[in-house]
């Protein structure tokens, strides 16, 4: 994965499209056989829910809207 703070919209939106994909994929694409590999399928989850953060920060920050940074507990 790229550092998603450098892509352009556009290429985010096509990482979702392509996670998303591999995703269902993943899901159905044993025609009813488990897959082996779970982790896989957590990895692809939290990466579409990081790209799809970023992509409603800039939205965000497009819009005017001030963006709460995380804050790391001492």
């Amino acid at each position: 994965m790229a550092d998603i703070k450098t892509q352009d919209i556009k290429d985010l939106q096509k990482t979702v499209a392509d996670n998303r994909e591999a995703l269902r994929v993943m899901r159905f694409g044993g025609a009813g056989s488990r897959s082996r590999d779970v982790r896989a399928a957590r990895m692809l989850r939290r990466e579409t829910a990081r790209v799809l953060t970023e992509i409603r920060l800039r939205a965000l920050a497009q819009s005017g809207h001030t963006v709460a940074s995380k804050a790391k507990k001492a």
